[in-house]
């Protein structure tokens, strides 16, 4: 096995857990925020105060573990992830599912694996074969087909109206905080990226959370919700994301990404009383199929090797060493 792999497979396994904690900030959100007809928790608030709450658990757990402060040239990368990831992505997210359905929004934010891609390409300056890029449009084509398809079904169809161009917005969003926070993780590791993300924020995020308390009463349902999403979607999530991308590669990990769709369906399930069928099954197999190939396919190409190299026998370590002239 060649130095890597192992770090390279871990990478992907963090990448699915942290997609699987962000699949159910579909349904959470529509659970905190509710609907226009029966709202719940505004969407300042959600997003805000999410934001809070792991910013004062990022606190604990930056002064628990004695972290040091970034270097100055970290600053950058990780203010553009407190944009992106902190507020532009929860807040539009949180307005649009205001008026359209998780159904819905899901055939916009499938496209998030393929714009994360193309920032990770931009931005880190990374580069695949044509093959990956295919297996990326070709699994976020089946992600848009499928959702496309569920929202017709349930009688909501595509229109493409503001609150589509709200969840583009939150897709571009997040995908500059997922690689901009992906980028200093290495130096910086996967935990306290996130740390930092919200601990920056706090000064804004604590005191505007507390002036947006709800006044009117709020189902219980809906401030369970606002816990996920401030503890898992906002922070815990993160450290298993941030350090896949570190380790599997940001162009390779951000294709578990066609999953999320599937798995808020599956949460969605017991939280919204969304039925399981076939297709859905269908649908997630040839996504699954696509993330795999792609994962092979961005893989660099072997070398090529010498005939007559190959064809000579191997030497043992120890034959190695007395054939070095150092015999080291």
């Amino acid at each position: 096995m060649r130095p890597g792999i192992k770090d390279e497979t871990l990478g992907m396994w963090l990448g699915v857990v942290g997609v699987a904690m962000f699949a159910i900030t579909l349904p959470m959100t529509r659970l905190a925020t509710g609907s226009q007809d029966a709202p719940q928790l505004s969407p300042w608030f959600v997003t805000l105060g999410r934001a809070a709450l792991a910013g004062v658990l990022s606190a604990v757990f930056l002064l628990v573990t004695r972290s040091p402060r970034p270097a100055p040239h970290q600053w950058r990368p990780l203010g553009i992830a407190v944009l992106g990831n902190a507020v532009g992505f929860p807040l539009l997210l949180a307005y649009a599912l205001r008026v359209v359905t998780a159904s819905h929004a899901a055939v916009v934010t499938a496209l998030l694996p393929l714009v994360t891609a193309a920032v990770a390409a931009w931005v880190l300056h990374q580069r695949a074969r044509l093959g990956f890029w295919l297996c990326a449009i070709a699994g976020s084509l089946l992600v848009v087909v499928f959702s496309v398809r569920r929202a017709s079904q349930a009688g909501h169809g595509f229109g493409f109206e503001w609150a589509d161009l709200l969840l583009v917005g939150a897709v571009v969003a997040a995908s500059f905080g997922y690689i901009y926070g992906a980028q200093v993780t290495p130096s910086l590791g996967a935990e306290r990226v996130i740390c930092w993300v919200c601990v920056m924020a706090l000064p804004v995020t604590l005191p505007a959370t507390l002036a947006l308390w709800p006044r009117q009463p709020v189902a219980t349902s809906a401030w369970l919700a606002f816990v996920y999403v401030g503890m898992f979607s906002m922070w815990i999530g993160f450290f298993a994301w941030y350090r896949g991308l570190a380790l599997g590669g940001a162009l390779r990990v951000s294709q578990t990404q066609l999953l999320q769709p599937f798995l808020s369906i599956l949460a969605s399930i017991p939280l919204l009383g969304e039925p399981l069928d076939v297709v859905t099954l269908g649908f997630a197999i040839a996504v699954v199929s696509t993330v795999v190939v792609g994962k092979r396919l961005s893989q660099p190409a072997s070398p090529a090797t010498n005939p007559a190299q190959a064809a000579a026998p191997k030497m043992t370590p120890a034959a190695a060493r007395k054939a070095s002239p150092h015999g080291r």
